[in-house]
């Protein structure tokens, strides 16, 4: 009888592993899910207005709100909590016209922003970061005062997002009239050994065109750079245009005109974030 029961036993034993084996075969496998690409929904400011800069030109304005925190409480309701916002006086004069409409939108909203635009001198950030900003962008500050900039980057890796704009491959500084003669992987591969975490990278030549990303630029930013986080913006035109960035494993994308004149949702977007 003991005998009959350990054959028995032994019996099941081979069978439960059979089963498990033809189970794990048959169990289709999947590959660790996709961390969504974040999109951005921005906001550009000039002289109190939201508006959009065709390739950067003041001389091409397009308004489409006269006030920003309105747009920004539409960014709110549809579920976004962080934004982009340019101050574009700052940008052109040096003064921060716009910072007053930027606070109001963080006070009142209790939104994460971004932002951008005239910032000169590690005073300058430490500003804007007092003043409740969660991230600050720095673009011809890190060409032209590279001391204060890199001061900036070290004492704020978190908070600190490099603003590169490329014209013809070079980096364009001083309102995108200026451009360096230093290679872009050169300067990036010194800004990563002095803490850089985050790039915001924009084709001049896209910029509020709605002609499509430069998905090039960007796979080869990901391609030579995968220890920081790239941000598309530039182009964007369409819900294509998002799903070949997220594809891309683009880390976020800065939405502008393409929202603005009715090509992309709010929803749409939003669906990248969850």
């Amino acid at each position: 009888m003991r005998r009959l029961n350990q054959d028995i036993c032994k019996a099941s034993s081979e069978f439960n592993l059979k089963y498990l084996l033809i189970i794990s075969l048959l169990t289709p496998t999947f590959p660790p899910k996709k961390s969504f690409m974040q999109t951005i929904p921005a906001i550009d400011l000039l002289n109190g207005q939201a508006v959009r800069l065709h390739k950067g030109s003041y001389e091409e304005v397009t308004v489409y709100d006269k006030s920003p925190l309105d747009q920004a409480k539409m960014f709110k309701e549809a579920g976004f909590d962080y934004i982009h916002v340019v101050d574009l006086n700052g940008a052109k004069e040096g003064e921060f016209v716009n910072l007053p409409h930027i606070k109001e939108i963080i006070t009142e909203l209790r939104i994460s922003i971004q932002t951008g635009g005239g910032i000169r001198t590690f005073e300058d950030v430490e500003m804007l970061l007092d003043a409740g900003l969660s991230k600050v962008i720095c673009s011809s500050m890190a060409i032209k005062n590279e001391k204060d900039w890199l001061r900036s980057l070290e004492k704020y890796p978190e908070n600190m997002i490099l603003g590169m704009d490329l014209r013809n491959g070079k980096i364009a500084y001083s309102g995108w009239l200026e451009t360096v003669e230093e290679s872009v992987d050169l300067f990036l591969s010194r800004m990563i050994e002095h803490g850089l975490q985050e790039v915001l990278c924009t084709d001049i030549s896209k910029d509020g065109t709605l002609s499509g990303p430069n998905f090039e630029l960007y796979n080869s930013l990901k391609r030579n750079f995968p220890q920081i986080r790239v941000i598309a913006s530039g182009g964007v035109a369409s819900l294509d245009d998002l799903r070949k960035l997220n594809e891309a494993d683009i880390d976020a994308v800065v939405v502008g005109k393409a929202y603005y004149e009715n090509r992309i949702s709010l929803k749409e977007m939003a669906a990248f974030n969850n």
